[in-house]
């Protein structure tokens, strides 16, 4: 089998709702998306970067860039998307916490409804900073 990776980024802002570090605050980064496809022997080009960057700007960067990521479920955090809202600013509801476990998983769940059969979505590696990520494989 082989695998190969296309790396797209965008900004966005979050908070993290009950947490009991510097991340229950509003804050942003520069988010870093690992999109890991594969195929067998027989092909011999698993996936058109071209094409594999058209899709995760399409369906994660179109939508996420400078945007305002907020759970859905914290009144607190939608009590600041309808300010953000008011102010014409992007925002994207999810009904889950933005860790980035969850949205490595979000976004692994919005290729793959995307993407045919093959080739196969392997993974979706989300990094937060330089250093820190969150990987969300097939299983």
């Amino acid at each position: 089998m082989t695998t190969v990776t296309k790396t797209v980024r965008f900004d966005a802002a979050h908070v993290l709702t009950n947490h009991r570090g510097l991340c229950k605050n509003l804050h942003g980064h520069t988010y870093r998306v690992d999109i890991s496809v594969a195929g067998d022997e027989s092909d011999d080009m698993v996936m058109d970067f071209k094409e594999l960057k058209s899709l995760a700007t399409e369906v994660i960067c179109g939508r996420f860039d400078h945007a305002f990521i907020y759970n859905t479920g914290s009144v607190g955090e939608c009590e600041i998307a309808q300010l953000v809202e008011r102010y014409g600013m992007r925002t994207v509801a999810i009904p889950f916490r933005s860790t980035a476990e969850n949205l490595a998983k979000h976004f692994y769940d919005l290729l793959s409804e995307r993407m045919q059969t093959r080739p196969v979505l392997v993974s979706v590696k989300v990094w937060e900073t330089v250093d820190s990520c969150a990987e969300y494989r097939r299983q």
